[in-house]
């Protein structure tokens, strides 16, 4: 018990051993939630307080999940893969497959991922011949997925105008056509979860006896629906009252809540507080991944923000370097500085998988990698293609989900002519209107075309009943392997000129499988086995749940590209948060949305307290977004930034005072010496700067600008359109 408790610091160790009781852990960035969660499983466990069965752990990523599993096998001696850890969806799954009848489901039922769900929306709106412009199928797909996590059916959808109506009719076609092919997306696996539990008493009793402590990893990123069906499993507003409610904690940080945008509710943490009536708020503020200046400025920035729940970040590892702030003529030069920046620090040792660079929008990377690619240094856009959402991957994957379903109408549309076999569009338009007027499958209206030898649908159909009678009784792996031989994917590949990288990951589909079954090998607990449909649908559902977690070969190290967003629960030696401006970071978008701009704040943190020893903040006088140059102002989050921890390191102004060399070429390109009635060497004015000297004058008309010292507020390019200077 030493060992396992042995150098936690206080309110850890408080956290820790908590009596069996409901608690919010407020738990800072780097400050060890993640062990503060696992130790606290492996001490009620080791403490005979319950019992491996009795815990249901909740993580927001399957990686999260892995690594909980494997801390914890390291801790006690027990097997942890029957126990209930993972993802919202991926236990939903679990629970789903056990109990598929009671909910309604085929024991064989499919996941669509966003892709594949899209594509089944643009499948139902044309088989109802509905204007895909008027109704966009992602729009529809983002309004579907929003009422399911809201816990609405579209027949409990508002319809408050005549489009909404629309709308709500083609969710109610689209959960007729998801039952009918026996398939669920994504947030139909939580709404059908919350659904068994909520209407199936003796169900929702056992459970509810059984999870005697439910642990939730990252509270604060919850939607109402998963805050729902967590509340549900503990007893509280419960079909069953008088079972005793299980201990629930909840660890997260308000300060980190950016996923509005996916229907994450920052109002849940307070909610938790309330419903349960929290005697225990516990705030984790020791950070053990950030220098003190970095902690200090990100504090100084959140503060900013009211209604928090507050806690303030502190580290024994003393202030470190300052954070430098650099400002660039545009956006180029800012790329510019960054890859001298980077290329000196490799010089000196550092590794380049150790250096970000964060942005606000997608938008911005294009001139950070081209800058990247001139001078050499390699760099990998994190988040890009993922290996379940490849091609050929995917293309494989269907052909598997019709073996083990082929009333899965989406798996059946990507490759009834793919490879090619002289199955047209028009083919597939009269399968699709069989299919509707009978009410079926398209698989089963192709079937019904089996008096009609030698069509190409026929034969289609022919090759998935010969696979599925011939991979009937073969281990997963070489079911894909045959599958991928037999379908005529490799041939295909084989033909393509540049087909060799498709092959290796086709390869790689195989291998993975080889891992899945070797991991799933062991039996599961409580006689679980017989619940999971199968090897085959377990495969296809990890492949559904994991779809862009996996990731290929990392290869040699290079500098990390990310979006903000993407960057959360990752951490770096050195940061560079990139496009500081007013209108990119924090975005335009946030003024017109209630907090918005408090969650632009929350971003900024997020991005702050990745960096471990150095962090750059810069941003751009102009900068070219969409086609059009943008001339810019420094983000106001730089500014509500303590003076006394920054370092302006702008190059605006060179050594001696010398106006460096590409305003000396912009002043002497031949544009006049003065514009709008200002010369170079005159005073100037600016309501936001001050006042200032004109050191150089580019351009003419509307796209006449010029850079002004302004002293301690250093060097400014301006368009005199929006300016407004006057004469000081």
């Amino acid at each position: 018990m030493s060992d396992l408790l042995a150098n936690l610091n206080p309110p850890q160790l408080a956290a820790v051993t908590l009596p069996a009781q409901h608690a919010l852990i407020l738990a800072g960035a780097g400050s060890g939630k993640t062990r503060v969660l696992t130790t606290r499983i492996a001490w009620l466990i080791s403490t005979g307080q319950v019992g491996p069965q009795g815990i249901l752990a909740v993580t927001f990523t399957n990686k999260a999940a892995k690594e909980m599993r494997s801390r914890l096998a390291a801790m006690l001696p027990i097997n942890t893969r029957g126990m209930w850890i993972g993802t919202f969806h991926g236990l939903c799954n679990r629970l789903l497959r056990a109990h598929h009848r009671e909910a309604g489901l085929p024991e064989t039922f499919q996941i669509l991922d966003s892709a594949d769900q899209l594509s089944a929306i643009k499948r139902l709106l044309k088989n109802l011949n509905v204007d895909d412009e008027k109704f966009p199928p992602r729009e529809l797909m983002h309004f579907i997925n929003a009422h399911k996590e809201q816990g609405l059916r579209a027949a409990q959808a508002e319809a408050y105008d005549h489009y909404t109506s629309g709308r709500v009719e083609l969710y109610t076609e689209y959960e007729g056509q998801c039952q009918r092919e026996g398939v669920v997306d994504f947030a139909e696996l939580l709404l059908r979860s919350y659904e068994l539990l909520q209407r199936n008493e003796p169900l929702c009793r056992h459970y509810q006896e059984r999870f005697r402590h439910i642990l939730v990893d990252e509270f604060q990123d919850t939607n109402r629906l998963q805050y729902a069906w967590l509340k549900l499993l503990a007893g509280r507003g419960s079909v069953s009252p008088e079972t005793p409610a299980a201990c629930v904690f909840a660890v997260g940080d308000d300060d980190q809540s950016i996923y509005a945008f996916r229907g994450a509710e920052i109002g849940n943490m307070r909610d938790l507080q309330r419903e349960f009536e929290l005697a225990n708020v516990i705030r984790l503020e020791q950070n053990y991944r950030s220098q003190g200046n970095i902690l200090d400025a990100a504090n100084a920035l959140i503060k900013q923000n009211r209604g928090r729940l507050g806690k303030n970040l502190w580290t024994e590892a003393g202030a470190g370097e300052p954070i430098r702030v650099f400002e660039g003529l545009s956006d180029f030069d800012e790329a510019r500085f960054i890859t001298e920046e980077i290329a000196e620090l490799v010089r000196d040792g550092m590794a380049r998988d150790q250096i970000a660079l964060l942005y606000r929008s997608n938008a911005q990377s294009r001139v950070l990698e081209h800058q990247l690619f001139t001078v050499g240094l390699p760099y990998r856009v994190h988040g890009g293609l993922r290996f379940f959402d490849r091609q050929e991957i995917k293309h494989a994957l269907a052909y598997l989900r019709l073996i083990a379903n082929p009333d899965d109408d989406t798996a059946f549309a990507r490759v009834v002519n793919f490879p090619t076999r002289g199955i047209g569009s028009r083919s597939v338009e009269a399968l699709q209107e069989a299919a509707q007027r009978a009410n079926a499958s398209l698989y089963h209206a192709a079937a019904s075309l089996a008096g009609k030898p030698n069509t190409a649908v026929t034969r289609f159909i022919a090759l998935i009943e010969t696979l599925r009678a011939e991979t009937r009784d073969l281990p997963l792996p070489e079911v894909v392997d045959h599958l991928i031989e037999k379908s005529g994917l490799r041939q295909h590949y084989l033909a393509e000129k540049e087909g060799q990288d498709r092959l290796e990951n086709l390869d790689e589909l195989i291998n993975a499988a080889t891992s899945f079954a070797r991991e799933e090998g062991a039996p599961l607990a409580d006689g679980e086995a017989s619940a999971t449909g199968g090897p085959l649908a377990s495969f296809l559902a990890h492949a559904s749940l994991e779809a862009g977690e996996h990731q290929a070969g990392e290869g040699e190290a290079a500098v990390q590209l990310m979006t903000v967003h993407a960057a959360k629960g990752l951490e770096f030696d050195v940061v560079f948060i990139t496009g500081l401006e007013q209108g990119l970071f924090p975005h335009e978008n946030a003024a017109q949305e209630q907090g918005g701009l408090e969650e632009e704040r929350r971003l900024m943190y997020v991005a702050v307290t990745r960096a471990r020893h150095r962090l750059y903040l810069t941003h751009a006088q102009t900068r070219m977004l969409h086609g059009q140059t943008r001339y810019c102002l420094p983000s106001a989050f730089v500014d509500e930034l303590p003076a006394e921890l920054l370092r302006k390191i702008n190059r605006a102004m060179g050594a001696g005072g010398q106006v460096p060399a590409p305003a000396r070429a912009a002043a002497g390109s031949g544009w006049p010496a003065a514009t709008h009635g200002l010369r170079i060497g005159q005073n100037v004015r600016h309501a936001r700067f001050g006042v200032g000297v004109i050191v150089s004058t580019e351009g003419a008309g509307p796209e006449a600008r010029v850079q002004v010292n302004f002293g301690s507020a250093g060097m400014k390019w301006l368009a005199l359109e929006y300016a407004r200077l006057t004469p000081a």
